[in-house]
């Protein structure tokens, strides 16, 4: 398939009149979607942002590539579109977007769909193919540049592959031939969706390499799998490894060899550079018993906290279902509860089930977290340290509290950390006992360690820790309880998702597990209905000041808000974040404030509206939802300014 088969006159804005990154995105998104490529516009926008979330799209140069590969794209698709003023895109380099490439790649994109892409992309890293684009006037010229270009390629293409062919599948380097090799160099390229950005990396590296007169083989790892995979040989034969990547890439197989590990990007931006550094020797070592990303390779892809975020949602996420399952199924038994006997099989069946499930949140929360920093040799002491925090420490101390929700986080986090300290310590024994490590030395040394640590420091400490909690959370007064309830709810809309949300999420599942009561779950599920139904509201009571597909947004935020998915206001909140997150977390806070105030009570982790049935106060509960959104909607509302021009 060719270029021009996914690039079409049709597709193609020549002057875009956007003046923002969200502007320009819809904008283009309203293209695909007058065009038939894009089915649901709601869903492809999310893809976008959520690319865009992780990194922006804007590579720099004056290009952007967002990008999405989802099942509301019919056909696979590239958009141009060019803007003559340039657009801030939040690109790497700072400077204006004028040329855009907007992807649209449906689930079942074909390899003939997939190579396209590619091609194209690895097209945009020539600056005189992207001077030519930014002067051109017709969307036959567009077309025509691209015809040229990718002509071009292939005929290079075919003679790199007859000239390169005996490198790069040569044997390993002899003294004989040694002298008259080229230095060799291996990479690896990858990004989470794997449409462009793979690709436009795997394009500077072998250029920047070509340049230099270096010999390079780069792995892909795109939506049409892992391609050009490097071989043993391959590996062995290399003065290094270049592995520019945003997603996990197998590492262990680089052992020893000199590494730089960076983002996707810089495969792009920095190749030469990188390039450079393998071959002026300035690439640590790396030891495949080091967990990827650590600093043996040289640079780590995220901060502290951004680490530390990654290894809780591991821990979050694997123990949600536990909580939903186990919450909702123990719900349905305190309500059948009220209406049988306390000791009928049909309220103790489903409450003993809901508590087997309970029993293990936090063994799965800490072991998920260990596995999340150290792998799989973390999995069992984190599993083990976070069923100790499940158990009492009346063996060291005069209490029957167990350390909980805190102890068993410390628990993962330690598990893992210590995991990684063996590892670096059980380094250097002769390669002989290798396969001793994971089947003996990282099992029982790591359960040694952890449990000595829960048993003698973190349960007892922590035990104390949290009785002192689940006392003060019984016996909070009502001002504090509203006040603690309209804190909670409030930052459920801080982030729609993020950090924030998710961090008052996990208080209220920890008070939750600690004393049984749903208080302060149904001040977050409230906090967490409110920005949806808000976005609901606005859009019904105040619908020329939102664009067409807002609008249609806005109806299903109706069902999204009641069912407790606060995501459903995130497309909102990306284009106009300071009114739509600032009027949510009003509205979230007063509904917060007020469940607490009327005694709401929902025994059930999640469910939104669809478990009324199992909350204390049904009537109180729906009219802080009600309340809360209907604050929010009309702040929005009313602060949002009329559009200017019609939709």
């Amino acid at each position: 398939m060719k270029i021009k088969d996914l690039l079409k006159p049709n597709l193609m804005i020549l002057d875009l009149k956007a003046d923002s990154k969200e502007a320009a995105i819809n904008e283009m998104i309203d293209k695909y979607v007058a065009e038939g490529v894009v089915t649901d516009r709601a869903k492809y926008l999310k893809g976008i942002l959520d690319r865009e979330a992780e990194s922006t799209t804007g590579i720099g140069d004056g290009i952007a590539m967002p990008h999405a590969k989802t099942d509301a794209v019919n056909q696979a698709a590239v958009l141009f579109a060019k803007s003559s003023q340039g657009v801030d895109f939040n690109a790497l380099d700072g400077q204006p977007v004028h040329l855009f490439f907007m992807i649209a790649a449906p689930e079942g994109a074909n390899n003939a769909h997939l190579q396209a892409l590619a091609k194209l992309s690895s097209l945009l890293i020539n600056p005189d193919l992207v001077a030519k684009l930014k002067k051109a006037e017709s969307t036959d010229d567009v077309i025509k540049l691209f015809e040229e270009a990718e002509a071009a390629k292939d005929a290079e293409d075919a003679a790199d592959t007859q000239d390169e062919a005996p490198a790069t599948n040569a044997a390993p380097a002899t003294e004989e031939t040694s002298a008259t090799q080229k230095p060799f160099i291996v990479a690896v390229s990858a990004c989470p969706n794997g449409i462009a950005h793979t690709y436009m990396a795997e394009a500077a590296l072998k250029k920047a390499a070509k340049d230099k007169g270096i010999d390079i083989k780069v792995e892909t790892n795109g939506s049409e799998g892992v391609k050009h995979r490097l071989t043993k040989e391959d590996i062995e034969r290399a003065d290094g490894v270049i592995v520019t990547a945003d997603k996990k890439v197998e590492m262990a197989r680089f052992n020893g060899k000199p590494l730089l590990n960076r983002p996707v990007i810089d495969g792009i931006n920095k190749a030469d550079e990188l390039i450079e550094m393998v071959e002026n020797h300035q690439a640590s070592t790396f030891h495949a018993s080091q967990a990827d990303g650590d600093d043996a390779a040289d640079e780590s892809k995220g901060g502290f906290w951004n680490e530390v975020y990654k290894d809780l949602m591991n821990g979050i996420s694997h123990m949600l279902p536990f909580v939903v399952g186990g919450g909702i199924i123990m719900a349905i038994s305190f309500f059948i509860e009220r209406y049988t006997s306390a000791t009928s099989l049909w309220f103790t069946f489903p409450n003993d089930i809901g508590n087997y499930a309970f029993s293990f949140l936090i063994p799965i929360l800490a072991g998920f977290i260990a596995q999340s920093i150290g792998d799989l040799p973390a999995l069992m002491p984190g599993v083990v340290g976070g069923y100790m925090a499940t158990q009492s420490a009346a063996s060291i101390m005069h209490t029957n509290s167990v350390s909980g929700f805190i102890g068993g986080l410390i628990a993962g986090f330690a598990a893992g950390l210590i995991v990684n300290a063996l590892k670096k310590f059980f380094r250097f024994i002769p390669k002989s006992l290798e396969g001793l490590k994971p089947m003996l030395f990282y099992p029982i040394v790591s359960l040694l360690l952890v449990g000595a640590l829960m048993f003698f420091i973190i349960n007892p400490v922590f035990a104390a820790v949290n009785a002192w909690v689940t006392g003060v959370l019984e016996g909070m007064g009502t001002g504090n309880a509203v006040l603690l309830g309209a804190v909670l709810a409030g930052m459920m809309s801080i982030d729609m998702g993020g950090p924030f949300n998710k961090a008052a999420y996990a208080f209220a599942i920890a008070a939750f597990t600690s004393t049984k009561n749903g208080d302060l779950m149904a001040a977050v599920m409230v906090g967490g209905m409110v920005p949806p139904l808000a976005t609901a509201i606005a859009t019904t009571f105040w619908p020329k000041k939102f664009t067409e597909q807002e609008r249609e947004a806005g109806i299903s935020n109706w069902v999204l808000g009641i069912s407790f998915i606060t995501e459903g206001a995130i497309p909102f909140a990306t284009a106009d974040p300071l009114r739509v997150i600032g009027s949510s977390i009003v509205g979230s806070a007063i509904g917060g404030g007020l469940s607490q105030l009327w005694k709401v009570s929902v025994p059930a982790p999640h469910g939104g509206l669809w478990v009324i049935a199992l909350a204390d106060h049904k009537l109180f509960y729906v009219l802080s939802v009600l309340i809360g959104a209907v604050v929010a909607g009309f702040i929005m509302g009313i602060w949002k300014p009329r559009r200017t021009t019609n939709d």
